[in-house]
């Protein structure tokens, strides 16, 4: 599925819809995408539609930032600063987070993680292309995101043309 998002609220929307197909079964997503991409901005559009009070941040300094305060929690992590050879040092971390199906966990820069994430996720792709639009492109690995990304697939389409 490929969305062109032409403003933060379309962004929004996404987040949104993500937020909603999740909240009850949890899930685990990757985000893909250059700097400034949008990969936090879709993170705090989720966090925002989960419910969650706190301030959603880019964990980049931390690598893991939690929320618990949603209708679910929600686990943030970046792994720009551990680079490929730092994602070995938290991979048990990062399987165990993205099992849970009462958590949504998601991971900026998962191009860093030398394809040793979860066979069963849903891949977000995020490409600039000016400085309000993006491109979003979703690919769903497993049965259990076939299913969230069918769902969230229905729920797109009341919001963009040819989705």
């Amino acid at each position: 599925m490929r969305i062109i998002s032409k403003s933060l609220n379309d962004t929004e929307e996404i987040g949104k819809a993500i937020a909603s197909v999740c909240e009850n079964s949890g899930g685990l997503i990757c985000l893909y995408g250059s700097v400034g991409a949008g990969k936090t901005a879709l993170a705090k559009s989720i966090g925002k539609h989960l419910g969650i009070e706190e301030k959603v941040t880019s964990p980049s300094f931390v690598i893991l930032n939690e929320y618990h305060s949603g209708t679910i929690p929600m686990y943030h992590f970046d792994l720009y600063r551990l680079e490929k050879e730092g994602v070995s040092t938290i991979l048990d971390e990062l399987e165990e987070y993205g099992e849970d199906d009462h958590a949504l966990t998601l991971v900026e820069w998962a191009e860093f993680s030398n394809d040793q994430l979860s066979k069963d996720r849903l891949d977000i792709r995020i490409n600039y292309i000016d400085e309000d639009a993006r491109e979003f492109c979703f690919e769903a690995y497993g049965d259990k995101h076939e299913k969230l990304y069918n769902k969230l697939k229905e729920s797109l389409k009341s919001v963009f043309t040819g989705v």
